[in-house]
């Protein structure tokens, strides 16, 4: 086996939680040198890696592959710059901050020969993988409604980028667009969309809270971020012809990378049975509810994918045109909240 050299750029929270210790457990790829300001912190983490300073010497370095997890307003430069030097890419979502610098590219990539792929990695949810398996199995008969919550309860407003108002800041950007890739893959694009986004907490920082609607024919897809929640309730609702899905909890690959976990664990992405989701059924008018187990979640499958394809020629686990579709959704969104009206696609 030939591992991915990798260079990393960026060692803030997304790149020590998620990127570095995926990376370091899969044998298929090496962490060659990280772009970070803190030295120190990367070699506690990441012993013998090349520290760098700047991208352009990350880009000198031995690497195949590079692994942005920067701000987002930082996503398109980036990018740009490392498939000029011949370097294959991953960033962190959202894909970029606006649909025509992700269609500039995705062109670049495409002349290039390289490889250019967005780390959604809540394709990998336990709960996600269980409505995926679930719509396959037409569990619920045609669905007519889907309903998706990310709501926290953070009345404080912290003093980092996301939560100020700069470019690619704000809940939308940030877990819309999870939900949104969540909803694109389960049901392609819609015909409409209606939002309400705006900053809750305070006028003057970035946007904290959504409500999204997604028109089709008779579904209905809702999505909702929302900053003072408390007592959230279910994290998912998919209503069909057949019968409902209610799942309480979310997946825990998340607080289990940041206790350290190993993600190459047998137990790796198994949720508790708490959280298990509830299947309610009607067949001749009787109605049966089941506790259905979850299936296993695996942020690792999204890097294993990358180096299929890499590797062995294989289709990206994320196609950047889904992740550009996903910016253009968030476009529509913005404009529909700023101008109050349903924007059709």
């Amino acid at each position: 086996m030939q591992p991915i050299k990798v260079g990393l750029a960026g060692y803030g929270f997304s790149g020590q939680s998620f990127h570095r210790p995926l990376l370091v457990h899969l044998e298929e790829f090496h962490i060659e040198a990280v772009m970070s300001s803190n030295e120190e912190k990367v070699l506690k983490d990441i012993e013998g890696a090349t520290v760098v300073s700047t991208l352009d010497d990350l880009l000198q370095e031995d690497i195949e592959l590079v692994v942005i997890t920067t701000p987002n307003h930082l996503h398109y430069s980036m990018i740009k710059q490392s498939l000029l030097a011949g370097k294959h890419v991953i960033v962190e979502k959202p894909f970029v901050t606006n649909s025509k610098e992700g269609e500039e590219l995705l062109a670049l990539a495409k002349e290039k020969g390289l490889h250019l792929s967005v780390f959604h990695n809540r394709r990998f949810d336990a709960d996600f993988l269980t409505i995926q398996q679930l719509l396959k199995e037409e569990a619920l008969g045609q669905i007519y409604t889907y309903e998706a919550h990310f709501d926290r309860f953070r009345p404080a407003i912290k003093d980092r980028w996301k939560e100020n108002k700069i470019e690619g800041a704000g809940v939308l950007y940030d877990l819309g667009s999870h939900l949104l890739d969540q909803a694109l893959t389960l049901f392609g694009k819609p015909k409409w969309v209606q939002a309400d986004v705006f900053p809750q907490r305070n006028p003057d920082k970035a946007e904290d809270y959504f409500v999204i609607t997604l028109g089709y024919d008779v579904l209905r897809v809702q999505l909702y971020s929302r900053s003072i929640v408390l007592d959230p309730g279910p994290r998912y609702q998919v209503h069909g012809l057949n019968g409902s899905y209610v799942k309480h909890g979310m997946d825990r690959q998340e607080d289990d990378l940041k206790a350290g976990k190993n993600p190459q664990s047998e137990d790796w992405g198994m949720e508790d049975e708490e959280n298990w989701g509830v299947l309610t059924t009607i067949s001749e008018e009787d109605v049966t509810s089941e506790v259905i187990p979850s299936e296993k979640g695996d942020y690792s499958q999204f890097y294993l994918g990358v180096y299929g394809a890499l590797r062995e020629n294989q289709v990206l686990p994320v196609d950047p045109e889904d992740a550009l579709q996903v910016i253009k959704i968030i476009e529509a969104c913005k404009e529909s909240a700023e101008s109050g009206r349903v924007i059709t696609l």
